[in-house]
């Protein structure tokens, strides 16, 4: 070994100072799509830096190992970014629950139009990168006299073409399967779209907004703030800007406090669909409040969390996840704590992240009632 070509040492060298890198990425990548490749070339890299990093060691290597050092811690601060790091308990909320009026007739049913395969540490931190979850990707119709809304419309007709926007990093963090769009799983069950009024978006992402295409004619409501951000968001928002601009409808908050939030706005003034401002996520998110016939209540928040245990144990999507989205940490930490509050407070209202087939489990598919 005290021969060691020099060609063989700067390879050594290469491995320690760059290898964390590639670490790292092979992590985040695995963690978003739990593949064998991901995982078995990550635990051929490990071996490889720790054997490298015991021979810089044994020959006394000590600018190699100098440079790789800060490589290495690099690498374990980005690991550490997934580990579990819940928000303190909120003050506990003392408003009474809002009433409602919601007309006969009203009813609820999802729409699931795809699933991505991914871990529970991409979803919240503290969660495993061994536990392989879920994430739907779904529309929620909500039948009403005044006119359907459709919250969310899931993944659309084009969404193979509009994923082509995306960077090659997150379209190989992925894997999505695909199911029946909302437009046609509607259109199948002989819909009648002249009904549905609304497309109601929590927010601007691919996801949410994939489908609106479908849904000619159809006025996308958003806030101010997120129509700006559409404008502004770069590749997350590339679907969204695809969509015919005059489609997108704009409103404000103006009516009072609703659960603790400051604004709100009841859509068809009778409590059966209100809504909220809850920047975070992206500057202009909202939850959207539905209570049916019977006092049945759900609360869908979006992506401000991903799974349940975000809001039950106030656990923010890890570090990278939320850095890429870009979330504002500020807004994002009063808008979770204010629904863990909710959640605390008012159980009888089922919180529905956007992701979580949970929270679904209560709400009739539309493909599969026989109320339609």
């Amino acid at each position: 070994m005290a021969h060691f070509p020099q060609t063989g040492a700067a390879l050594l060298s290469l491995v320690v100072v760059a290898g964390p890198a590639v670490l790292g990425l092979l992590a985040g990548l695995y963690i978003c799509r739990p593949s064998p490749y991901f995982l078995a070339t990550a635990i051929a890299l490990t071996a490889a830096i720790l054997g490298c990093d015991g021979w810089i060691i044994a020959h006394r290597h000590w600018i190699a190992g100098g440079l790789a050092l800060p490589a290495q811690i690099a690498c374990l601060i980005f690991l550490d970014g997934y580990a579990a790091s819940p928000l303190p308990a909120p003050a506990p909320l003392s408003d009474l629950l809002p009433s409602a009026s919601p007309p006969a007739g009203m009813a609820l049913f999802a729409l699931p139009t795809g699933m991505n395969r991914r871990t529970a540490a991409f979803a919240y931190r503290g969660g495993s990168p061994w536990e392989k979850r879920d994430f739907v990707l779904a529309a929620v119709l909500v039948r009403h006299p005044k006119g359907d809304v459709v919250i969310d419309t899931g993944l659309g007709k084009t969404i193979v073409s509009q994923l082509r926007q995306a960077p090659c990093l997150f379209r190989l963090g992925t894997n999505l399967e695909r199911s029946r769009t909302a437009a046609d799983q509607l259109d199948a069950a002989g819909y009648d779209r002249k009904h549905l009024r609304y497309i109601l978006l929590t927010h601007a992402h691919w996801d949410r907004v994939s489908g609106a295409p479908d849904f000619p004619g159809v006025p996308v409501l958003v806030t101010v703030a997120e129509r700006q951000f559409i404008g502004e968001g770069g590749w997350a928002t590339t679907t969204a800007q695809g969509v015919n601009a005059a489609a997108f409808q704009e409103y404000t908050f103006d009516g009072g406090a609703y659960l603790g939030f400051t604004h709100s706005r009841d859509l068809y003034d009778d409590g059966s669909i209100v809504i909220v401002p809850a920047p975070g996520h992206t500057p202009g998110s909202v939850i959207v409040f539905v209570t049916l016939p019977g006092d049945a209540r759900f609360a869908f928040i979006g992506d401000l969390v991903w799974r349940f245990e975000g809001f039950l144990e106030r656990n923010p999507l890890p570090w990278f996840e939320a850095k890429t989205i870009g979330e504002d940490p500020v807004a994002f930490r009063q808008t979770l704590l204010q629904v863990s509050a909710i959640a605390t407070r008012y159980p009888q209202i089922t919180i529905v992240p956007a992701h979580d087939p949970r929270g679904y489990a209560g709400i009739p598919e539309w493909s599969r009632s026989t109320l339609r």
